[in-house]
């Protein structure tokens, strides 16, 4: 008798695997821009350390900043403010969601591949790459407009 229940749930259970639709990854396509400003009354990023400490200038290897960057739809300042440079969405389909980026920001190259790791809210499980391109770049007054085109795969 107890073969008999453990082959009817065995059954069942693989029955009930082989019926349930698969849960598939949706694509999503972003494109925003990101305002880096070092200088000026509008200042969205500082060193705190580096080499010759907080002093330190952003052009020198090992220096790190604290970045608080505007995102925003398009590259004009002026365009609708969609989040902050954490890439936390704070208006529109994605509010409240972020995404954690990685890789290396050689920024004397036109374009770069970074990947997309982690994410939260809409982005819970997520993975993918994004393409960062410099739209603007003032080096004498370190201020530059960067647009990402991002690709991610998420539930």
């Amino acid at each position: 008798m107890s073969n008999s229940i453990f082959l009817l749930l065995t059954g069942a259970l693989l029955y009930v695997a082989h019926t349930i639709r698969r849960l598939q990854p949706k694509q999503t396509n972003l494109v925003f821009y990101v305002h880096d400003y070092l200088t000026g009354h509008d200042t969205s990023a500082i060193t705190v350390a580096g080499k010759e400490g907080p002093t330190s200038s952003i052009l020198h290897f090992g220096t790190l900043l604290a970045v608080d960057d505007p995102v925003t739809e398009g590259p004009d300042i002026g365009s609708r403010e969609i989040g902050r440079a954490q890439v936390i969405f704070t208006d529109g389909e994605f509010k409240g969601s972020t995404l954690e980026i990685q890789g290396a920001d050689v920024f004397s190259m036109k374009e770069r591949e970074f990947s997309v790791v982690s994410g939260t809210g809409y982005f819970r499980f997520v993975k993918g790459y994004g393409i960062l391109e410099t739209e603007f770049m003032d080096i004498a007054n370190l201020r530059a407009v960067l647009k990402l085109s991002v690709t991610v795969k998420h539930y």
